[in-house]
């Protein structure tokens, strides 16, 4: 179940996925042209006016059930913070976002008590309990190598002590801000996609 559950999640599948069905499809086009055949053109015409359909019905969906949107990023992130030590792409892609937003966890630091390594129960054996990942820490731009045990024992201080020292913010909350602050970057890259399809 958990080789399942990263397995869901994980990028390289999902890219390999929509590589396949890409090829597929361009190649149904291609040779329909070349050949002059009507049934691989047809058969082109009906995929992408599926595709640019679902784009549509997504779009539309995410913002008139953003709440719901919200709660399956929300679910998506627990489920990776969960599997965190499972697989390393998913390591990576996780310490990134951190990294890269300046947040912790999902709703807060405090989340990475879902993962088996970093909870903070006292029955825990784990050297990394009541940790966060390294990904989490304040960085000083001085500092020339980064202390991988800086987030160790984060999640037994409080917001304001553990705040000196890791990002407390969850990411959901950054990911939702940064979504709405580029909307129209969004917008545009969306609008970009959808005209050669038309």
């Amino acid at each position: 179940e958990a080789a399942m559950a990263c397995l869901a999640v994980d990028p390289a599948i999902l890219l390999i996925m929509v590589g396949v069905l890409t090829f597929l499809i361009t190649f149904c086009g291609c040779v329909g042209s070349l050949r002059e055949n009507i049934c691989l053109l047809q058969l082109f015409s009906v995929c992408l006016t599926v595709i640019f359909l679902l784009q549509l019905a997504a779009g539309v969906l995410g913002f008139v059930f953003s709440d719901k949107a919200r709660g399956k990023v929300s679910e998506i992130i627990n489920g990776a913070i969960v599997h965190y030590r499972d697989d390393l792409d998913l390591q990576n892609l996780i310490d990134f976002g951190q990294k890269e937003f300046s947040c912790c966890g999902g709703v807060s630091y405090k989340d990475w008590s879902q993962n088996m390594y970093f909870n903070c129960t006292a029955s825990n054996p784990s050297q990394e309990r009541c940790s966060v990942p390294f990904s989490c820490c304040l960085h000083d731009a001085e500092q020339a190598v980064i202390n991988t045990m800086c987030g160790h024992g984060m999640q037994a201080r409080g917001y304001l002590e553990a705040s000196a020292f890791i990002h407390t913010n969850g990411c959901i909350d950054k990911l939702v801000n940064w979504t709405h602050s580029n909307l129209f970057l969004l917008g545009g890259i969306t609008l970009g996609l959808a005209l050669p399809q038309v």
